[in-house]
């Protein structure tokens, strides 16, 4: 089973001089969890994830979301990201990327090509999408064999 098979292919990516607030309101209206981050030169420098962006002394609840997240404008992705992600290539099996989620707990890991070039985002989903490909595959050859 391919990477590419399972990855999203339209990758969301925020610059590593973008603001944290921009950012932030970014990933919620499109839905998502981690960002690649690019440098001038589209070259990936690192990933953000909502949970970079959370306040470690946050512990009550918060009147709104401000309270709760980094959102401050003088802070920009490159203060928090996590920089030289551990990266997946499209022609990696998606063993190799279920064991780097294991190992180190990710929930997205950036898909690279061949030249080094972000093409795509594997998240914890995309995994589990194909997990239930496998299953699936397994229960008809079964049926089939009976």
């Amino acid at each position: 089973m391919k990477i590419t098979h399972y990855m999203s292919k339209k990758v969301i990516t925020a610059g590593k001089r973008d603001g944290i607030r921009t950012t932030f309101f970014r990933m919620k209206r499109e839905n998502i969890r981690h960002m690649p981050v690019l440098d001038e030169d589209n070259n990936l420098v690192g990933i953000i994830s909502d949970r970079d962006l959370r306040r470690p002394d946050w512990i009550d609840e918060a009147p709104d979301l401000s309270h709760m997240y980094h959102l401050e404008d003088h802070l920009s992705v490159q203060d928090l990201m996590t920089s030289n992600p551990i990266v997946v290539h499209t022609y990696d099996k998606i063993r190799k990327a279920n064991r780097l989620f294991i190992e180190h707990g990710f929930g997205a890991l950036p898909v690279l090509d061949k030249d080094s070039n972000l093409v795509g985002i594997l998240s914890a989903m995309d995994l589990l999408n194909a997990l239930d490909d496998m299953l699936n595959s397994k229960h008809e050859e079964k049926k089939s064999k009976k």
